[in-house]
């Protein structure tokens, strides 16, 4: 499956894009994952926002696929990208790799030669080897849940 996706700076970002984004990672990473942590942590000013744009989100649904790059300086020295989030009926079609793909060529061409750091979940490593990361931390936990750090070059 292959979704058009967009790419936002935070000042771009339309009201409801801004809704459909937040609603899909509060429903994953606050609801689903049972993590009452504060989902809004001051970086979304400071990075780029990629989402899939085939559903009404005037509606007030949800994207179905969103991550965001927190631009060099902010979380790391390099570009990082996180808040990767599929919604529950768009999972196992292709939509995280397709995704982080994406966001891989966008740091490329903003940041040339600076790699790409992230804070993965512990049991998504797989996922993030095959797309070149390499886990460069001990385990820690991060809003109680199993983290670790991986860069990619």
């Amino acid at each position: 499956m292959h979704y058009n996706y967009k790419i936002s700076e935070w000042e771009d970002l339309s009201r409801d894009e801004l809704h459909a984004c937040l609603r899909l990672r509060i429903d994953v990473f606050v609801v689903e994952q049972d993590c009452p942590y504060s989902e809004l942590d001051g970086k979304d000013h400071n990075s780029l926002h990629i989402f899939s744009e085939h559903v009404d989100i005037q509606k007030g649904n949800p994207v179905e696929a969103y991550l965001r790059i927190v631009k060099p300086g902010f979380s790391y020295k390099e570009p990082s990208i996180g808040r990767v989030a599929i919604s529950k009926s768009a999972r196992g079609k292709g939509l995280g790799k397709e995704l982080m793909i994406k966001a891989l060529k966008e740091c490329a061409n903003r940041w040339p030669n600076s790699g790409v750091r992230i804070s993965a979940q512990e049991y998504l490593i797989k996922f993030y080897e095959d797309l070149g990361f390499k886990v460069c931390s001990a385990t820690y936990l991060e809003d109680a849940i199993p983290h670790v750090q991986m860069f990619k070059e």
